[in-house]
């Protein structure tokens, strides 16, 4: 049986940043076995660059983290602290989005006017975080359809079948999309918004 190599603490966080060499980011694909507490040195990285105590369960993308708060939810959080409420529910609809539909708004995104998408066939939504603005995500999208859902991770399943590691709250319930229910609340509450869809504000 092949010897596992551990990678080091400071490798894995050159990684994180986006710092680490693609010859070395090569060579973590390759090993074989893994060291099976990488996720656990990961995630020991990723809490002591949060400001909060409550447990990162993992991390969404750069700036999100699904975090088990201290009563029982699991919530999707930005790095800043600003909280996006429950993990099932598409973050997106809390995020703050600016909106781009003209030619002239694309091209201070686009260099090239071949590549520039088609006005009112696409538009491009850049949502931020309303705590500190930090750019989030970007999508180029037809006009009217709903933010993209990008993730919705089973939790339970990859702590118990992969790490070995169950969750103590494991609930079928967790793996259940429930941003139909937030369109649906904004529906019974404004039938005007909810056609609007996420609020848009510019960033500053």
């Amino acid at each position: 049986m092949a010897e596992t190599k551990h990678v080091e603490p400071q490798t894995l966080a050159s990684l994180i940043d986006g710092k680490l060499a693609w010859e070395e980011v090569k060579k973590l694909l390759r090993l074989d076995p893994k060291d099976a507490d990488r996720f656990q040195v990961y995630r020991k990285l990723l809490q002591e660059r949060v400001p909060w105590r409550e447990p990162v369960l993992l991390r969404l993308a750069d700036h999100l983290y699904i975090v088990r708060t201290n009563d029982g939810r699991r919530v999707v959080r930005c790095d800043c602290g600003f909280e996006f409420g429950d993990y099932r529910e598409n973050w997106k609809l809390a995020a703050n989005v600016h909106v781009r539909t003209t030619k002239e708004e694309f091209r201070e995104v686009y260099q090239l006017d071949t590549a520039c998408p088609e006005p009112g066939l696409i538009e491009i939504r850049e949502f931020y975080c309303p705590g500190c603005w930090a750019q989030l995500a970007v999508e180029c999208t037809p006009p009217g359809t709903m933010a993209v859902f990008e993730m919705l991770p089973d939790l339970d399943a990859f702590y118990r079948e992969w790490l070995a590691e169950p969750l103590a709250d494991e609930s079928p319930d967790w793996f259940r999309d429930r941003t139909n229910e937030v369109t649906a609340r904004w529906r019974s509450e404004a039938p005007c918004a909810a056609a609007a869809g996420p609020r848009k504000e510019s960033p500053r």
